[in-house]
Protein backbone atom coordinates (compact mmCIF):
# COMPACT_ATOMS: atom_id res chain seq x y z
CA UNK A 1 0.00 0.00 0.00
CA UNK A 2 1.01 3.45 -0.67
CA UNK A 3 1.38 6.21 1.96
CA UNK A 4 1.25 9.48 1.41
CA UNK A 5 4.15 10.60 2.98
CA UNK A 6 3.06 14.13 3.27
CA UNK A 7 -0.61 14.54 4.50
CA UNK A 8 -0.80 18.02 5.95
CA UNK A 9 -1.79 19.48 2.72
CA UNK A 10 -4.67 17.12 1.82
CA UNK A 11 -5.89 17.72 5.60
CA UNK A 12 -5.98 21.02 5.44
CA UNK A 13 -7.70 21.25 2.01
CA UNK A 14 -10.13 19.08 3.40
CA UNK A 15 -10.57 21.48 7.02
CA UNK A 16 -10.90 24.40 4.70
CA UNK A 17 -13.38 22.92 2.92
CA UNK A 18 -15.34 21.38 5.45
CA UNK A 19 -15.27 24.81 7.49
CA UNK A 20 -16.78 26.69 4.31
CA UNK A 21 -19.46 23.92 4.55
CA UNK A 22 -20.07 24.88 8.36
CA UNK A 23 -20.06 28.79 7.55
CA UNK A 24 -22.69 28.04 4.80
CA UNK A 25 -25.15 25.86 7.02
CA UNK A 26 -24.85 28.13 10.08
CA UNK A 27 -26.02 31.16 7.57
CA UNK A 28 -28.85 29.52 5.94
CA UNK A 29 -29.83 28.39 9.77
CA UNK A 30 -29.64 31.96 10.79
CA UNK A 31 -31.28 33.42 7.38
CA UNK A 32 -33.89 30.47 6.81
CA UNK A 33 -32.29 30.90 3.26
CA UNK A 34 -30.63 28.66 1.30
CA UNK A 35 -29.45 31.76 -1.42
CA UNK A 36 -27.70 34.21 0.82
CA UNK A 37 -25.58 35.54 -2.02
CA UNK A 38 -25.71 35.10 -5.86
CA UNK A 39 -23.18 32.48 -6.53
CA UNK A 40 -24.72 29.76 -4.08
CA UNK A 41 -27.43 29.52 -6.78
CA UNK A 42 -27.21 31.33 -9.86
CA UNK A 43 -30.71 30.83 -11.48
CA UNK A 44 -32.43 31.12 -8.32
CA UNK A 45 -30.45 34.20 -7.42
CA UNK A 46 -32.44 35.60 -10.83
CA UNK A 47 -35.50 34.12 -9.59
CA UNK A 48 -35.15 36.31 -6.30
CA UNK A 49 -34.19 39.34 -7.99
CA UNK A 50 -37.36 39.31 -9.63
CA UNK A 51 -39.38 38.04 -6.81
CA UNK A 52 -38.11 41.13 -4.80
CA UNK A 53 -39.20 43.71 -7.92
CA UNK A 54 -42.67 42.48 -8.35
CA UNK A 55 -42.78 42.32 -4.22
CA UNK A 56 -41.98 45.81 -4.12
CA UNK A 57 -44.06 47.08 -6.24
CA UNK A 58 -47.16 45.07 -5.08
CA UNK A 59 -46.13 46.45 -1.65
CA UNK A 60 -46.25 50.38 -3.05
CA UNK A 61 -49.57 49.67 -5.26
CA UNK A 62 -51.08 47.98 -1.41
CA UNK A 63 -49.85 51.54 0.49
CA UNK A 64 -51.11 53.85 -2.52
CA UNK A 65 -54.66 51.40 -2.42
CA UNK A 66 -54.40 52.29 1.41
CA UNK A 67 -53.76 56.09 1.21
CA UNK A 68 -56.84 56.81 -1.08
CA UNK A 69 -59.32 54.61 0.69
CA UNK A 70 -58.61 56.57 3.41
CA UNK A 71 -59.79 59.93 1.23
CA UNK A 72 -62.45 58.43 -0.32
CA UNK A 73 -63.41 57.53 2.87
CA UNK A 74 -63.37 60.70 4.73
CA UNK A 75 -64.87 62.50 1.06
CA UNK A 76 -68.27 60.07 1.13
CA UNK A 77 -68.23 60.89 4.88
CA UNK A 78 -68.31 64.84 4.61
CA UNK A 79 -70.80 64.11 1.19
CA UNK A 80 -73.01 62.00 3.77
CA UNK A 81 -73.15 65.04 6.09
CA UNK A 82 -73.54 67.72 3.27
CA UNK A 83 -76.89 65.60 2.36
CA UNK A 84 -77.48 64.97 5.74
CA UNK A 85 -77.91 68.98 6.03
CA UNK A 86 -79.61 69.73 2.95
CA UNK A 87 -82.46 67.33 4.27
CA UNK A 88 -82.49 69.87 7.19
CA UNK A 89 -82.59 72.90 5.00
CA UNK A 90 -85.19 71.49 2.71
CA UNK A 91 -87.25 70.77 6.06
CA UNK A 92 -86.44 74.04 6.92
CA UNK A 93 -87.48 75.51 4.11
CA UNK A 94 -91.12 74.03 3.81
CA UNK A 95 -91.38 74.98 7.01
CA UNK A 96 -90.77 78.19 6.25
CA UNK A 97 -93.42 78.14 3.29
CA UNK A 98 -96.03 77.83 5.51
CA UNK A 99 -98.18 80.92 5.79
CA UNK A 100 -99.15 80.53 9.43
CA UNK A 101 -95.36 81.55 10.73
CA UNK A 102 -94.97 85.26 10.94
CA UNK A 103 -91.46 87.30 10.15
CA UNK A 104 -89.90 86.58 13.29
CA UNK A 105 -89.99 83.21 12.84
CA UNK A 106 -88.80 82.94 9.28
CA UNK A 107 -86.13 85.43 10.47
CA UNK A 108 -84.90 82.35 12.93
CA UNK A 109 -84.89 79.78 10.20
CA UNK A 110 -83.19 81.95 8.14
CA UNK A 111 -80.43 82.11 10.44
CA UNK A 112 -80.83 78.09 10.64
CA UNK A 113 -80.23 77.89 6.83
CA UNK A 114 -77.17 80.26 7.07
CA UNK A 115 -75.40 78.61 9.85
CA UNK A 116 -76.45 75.07 7.50
CA UNK A 117 -74.35 76.86 4.36
CA UNK A 118 -71.62 77.55 7.00
CA UNK A 119 -71.28 74.15 7.64
CA UNK A 120 -71.46 72.94 3.94
CA UNK A 121 -68.59 75.45 3.60
CA UNK A 122 -66.40 74.09 5.69
CA UNK A 123 -67.45 70.29 4.89
CA UNK A 124 -66.49 71.57 1.16
CA UNK A 125 -63.08 72.08 2.31
CA UNK A 126 -62.15 68.79 3.92
CA UNK A 127 -58.46 68.27 4.22
CA UNK A 128 -56.61 64.98 3.68
CA UNK A 129 -53.18 64.22 5.04
CA UNK A 130 -52.61 68.23 4.22
CA UNK A 131 -54.38 67.66 0.46
CA UNK A 132 -58.00 69.67 -0.39
CA UNK A 133 -59.81 66.87 -1.39
CA UNK A 134 -62.75 68.70 -3.45
CA UNK A 135 -60.53 71.19 -5.43
CA UNK A 136 -59.84 69.15 -7.74
CA UNK A 137 -55.86 68.66 -9.21
CA UNK A 138 -55.06 72.41 -6.66
CA UNK A 139 -54.97 70.31 -3.77
CA UNK A 140 -52.85 73.24 -2.25
CA UNK A 141 -55.27 76.03 -2.37
CA UNK A 142 -58.48 76.04 -0.17
CA UNK A 143 -61.04 75.49 -2.43
CA UNK A 144 -64.41 77.58 -1.63
CA UNK A 145 -63.74 81.21 0.06
CA UNK A 146 -66.25 83.71 1.38
CA UNK A 147 -66.99 86.40 -0.52
CA UNK A 148 -69.39 88.82 -1.27
CA UNK A 149 -68.94 89.64 -3.92
CA UNK A 150 -70.15 86.37 -5.22
CA UNK A 151 -74.24 85.81 -5.72
CA UNK A 152 -73.95 82.77 -3.41
CA UNK A 153 -71.25 84.38 -0.94
CA UNK A 154 -69.08 81.65 -1.79
CA UNK A 155 -66.00 81.64 -4.48
CA UNK A 156 -64.42 78.52 -6.05
CA UNK A 157 -60.90 78.57 -6.02
CA UNK A 158 -60.36 75.02 -7.04
CA UNK A 159 -60.42 73.76 -10.58
CA UNK A 160 -62.23 71.27 -12.81
CA UNK A 161 -59.39 68.76 -13.02
CA UNK A 162 -59.56 65.00 -11.46
CA UNK A 163 -56.99 63.25 -9.48
CA UNK A 164 -55.85 59.68 -10.20
CA UNK A 165 -53.42 56.93 -8.81
CA UNK A 166 -51.77 54.20 -10.26
CA UNK A 167 -52.98 50.92 -8.19
CA UNK A 168 -52.19 47.93 -10.49
CA UNK A 169 -50.40 47.30 -13.76
CA UNK A 170 -51.95 49.28 -16.00
CA UNK A 171 -54.93 50.09 -13.69
CA UNK A 172 -55.31 53.53 -12.78
CA UNK A 173 -58.07 54.68 -10.35
CA UNK A 174 -59.59 58.61 -10.61
CA UNK A 175 -59.80 59.39 -6.72
CA UNK A 176 -61.96 62.71 -7.01
CA UNK A 177 -64.64 64.76 -7.84
CA UNK A 178 -63.63 68.45 -8.01
CA UNK A 179 -66.18 71.17 -6.35
CA UNK A 180 -67.02 72.91 -9.37
CA UNK A 181 -69.03 69.29 -9.99
CA UNK A 182 -70.29 68.75 -6.75
CA UNK A 183 -71.47 71.93 -4.96
CA UNK A 184 -71.21 74.15 -7.78
CA UNK A 185 -72.76 72.67 -10.78
CA UNK A 186 -74.74 74.66 -13.41
CA UNK A 187 -78.71 74.87 -11.80
CA UNK A 188 -77.11 72.85 -8.87
CA UNK A 189 -75.08 75.18 -7.15
CA UNK A 190 -75.45 73.90 -3.57
CA UNK A 191 -74.67 77.54 -2.06
CA UNK A 192 -76.68 79.65 -4.39
CA UNK A 193 -79.61 77.63 -3.46
CA UNK A 194 -79.19 77.89 0.45
CA UNK A 195 -78.14 81.56 -0.47
CA UNK A 196 -81.51 82.26 -1.90
CA UNK A 197 -83.27 80.23 0.59
CA UNK A 198 -82.26 82.60 3.18
CA UNK A 199 -82.76 85.72 0.99
CA UNK A 200 -86.67 84.46 0.26
CA UNK A 201 -87.09 83.04 4.30
CA UNK A 202 -86.18 87.01 5.15
CA UNK A 203 -88.52 89.07 2.62
CA UNK A 204 -91.38 85.61 2.54
CA UNK A 205 -91.81 85.28 -0.82
CA UNK A 206 -89.94 82.97 -3.48
CA UNK A 207 -89.50 80.57 -0.37
CA UNK A 208 -91.10 77.46 -2.47
CA UNK A 209 -89.46 77.96 -5.90
CA UNK A 210 -86.03 78.08 -2.91
CA UNK A 211 -86.65 74.94 -1.80
CA UNK A 212 -86.81 73.30 -4.91
CA UNK A 213 -83.41 74.70 -5.84
CA UNK A 214 -82.61 73.05 -2.47
CA UNK A 215 -84.04 69.96 -3.14
CA UNK A 216 -82.63 69.87 -7.53
CA UNK A 217 -79.13 70.19 -5.22
CA UNK A 218 -79.61 67.52 -3.06
CA UNK A 219 -80.47 65.08 -5.37
CA UNK A 220 -77.07 66.29 -7.55
CA UNK A 221 -75.09 65.82 -4.20
CA UNK A 222 -76.62 62.27 -3.52
CA UNK A 223 -76.17 61.43 -6.90
CA UNK A 224 -72.59 61.99 -7.19
CA UNK A 225 -71.98 60.10 -3.74
CA UNK A 226 -71.94 56.97 -6.55
CA UNK A 227 -68.48 57.53 -7.51
CA UNK A 228 -67.11 57.51 -4.34
CA UNK A 229 -68.52 54.44 -3.83
CA UNK A 230 -67.82 52.89 -6.98
CA UNK A 231 -64.71 53.71 -6.61
CA UNK A 232 -63.75 52.42 -3.23
CA UNK A 233 -65.32 48.76 -4.09
CA UNK A 234 -62.63 49.19 -6.98
CA UNK A 235 -59.63 49.76 -4.66
CA UNK A 236 -61.05 47.05 -2.36
CA UNK A 237 -60.93 44.46 -4.66
CA UNK A 238 -57.67 45.61 -5.97
CA UNK A 239 -56.62 45.42 -2.16
CA UNK A 240 -58.19 41.67 -1.98
CA UNK A 241 -55.90 41.00 -5.24
CA UNK A 242 -52.53 42.80 -4.07
CA UNK A 243 -52.80 41.05 -0.90
CA UNK A 244 -53.08 37.65 -2.76
CA UNK A 245 -50.03 38.29 -4.62
CA UNK A 246 -47.52 39.44 -1.95
CA UNK A 247 -48.78 36.13 -0.54
CA UNK A 248 -47.48 34.09 -3.79
CA UNK A 249 -44.47 35.75 -4.48
CA UNK A 250 -43.86 34.69 -0.32
CA UNK A 251 -44.44 31.07 -1.40
CA UNK A 252 -42.74 32.05 -4.93
CA UNK A 253 -39.51 33.22 -2.65
CA UNK A 254 -39.19 30.29 -0.38
CA UNK A 255 -39.46 27.94 -3.18
CA UNK A 256 -36.71 29.54 -5.03
CA UNK A 257 -34.45 29.99 -1.80
CA UNK A 258 -35.87 28.59 1.58
CA UNK A 259 -33.86 26.11 3.32
CA UNK A 260 -34.73 22.57 3.99
CA UNK A 261 -33.62 23.72 8.35
CA UNK A 262 -34.09 19.32 8.73
CA UNK A 263 -31.32 18.67 6.11
CA UNK A 264 -29.32 21.55 6.82
CA UNK A 265 -29.04 20.85 10.40
CA UNK A 266 -28.12 17.30 9.44
CA UNK A 267 -25.41 18.81 7.15
CA UNK A 268 -23.87 20.89 9.71
CA UNK A 269 -23.62 18.22 12.59
CA UNK A 270 -21.99 15.65 10.02
CA UNK A 271 -19.29 18.84 8.99
CA UNK A 272 -18.55 19.48 12.66
CA UNK A 273 -18.04 16.12 13.31
CA UNK A 274 -15.86 15.66 10.09
CA UNK A 275 -14.24 19.04 11.05
CA UNK A 276 -13.20 17.90 14.22
CA UNK A 277 -11.50 14.35 12.74
CA UNK A 278 -9.75 16.34 10.39
CA UNK A 279 -7.94 18.36 13.41
CA UNK A 280 -7.24 15.46 15.04
CA UNK A 281 -5.22 13.96 12.34
CA UNK A 282 -3.81 17.52 11.68
CA UNK A 283 -2.35 17.66 15.44
CA UNK A 284 -1.31 13.90 14.95
CA UNK A 285 1.02 14.85 12.01
CA UNK A 286 2.47 17.48 13.93
CA UNK A 287 3.27 15.47 16.92
CA UNK A 288 4.58 12.13 15.51
CA UNK A 289 6.28 10.53 12.41
CA UNK A 290 4.86 8.88 9.79
CA UNK A 291 4.76 5.26 10.76
CA UNK A 292 3.19 6.60 14.20
CA UNK A 293 0.78 8.40 12.16
CA UNK A 294 -0.31 5.08 9.74
CA UNK A 295 -0.62 2.88 12.78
Amino acid sequence: MRVNPNPLPDLLSALSQTTRQINSDLQQVASGQRVNVPSDEPAAAAGLVRNADQTSEADQFLRSVGNISGEMQNADSALSSVVTALQRAISVGVQGANGTINASDRAALANEVQGILSQLVSLANLSYQGNFVFGGTATQTTPYVLDGASPSGVRYDGNDGVNSVTVGDHLTVKTNLPGSELFSAPGRDVFQALQDLVTNLKTGTGIDAAVNQVSAAYQHVNAQRVFYGNAMNQLNSQQKYLNSETTQLAEQQNTLAGADLSRVLSDLVNAQTSREATLGAIARTQQGNLFDYIK
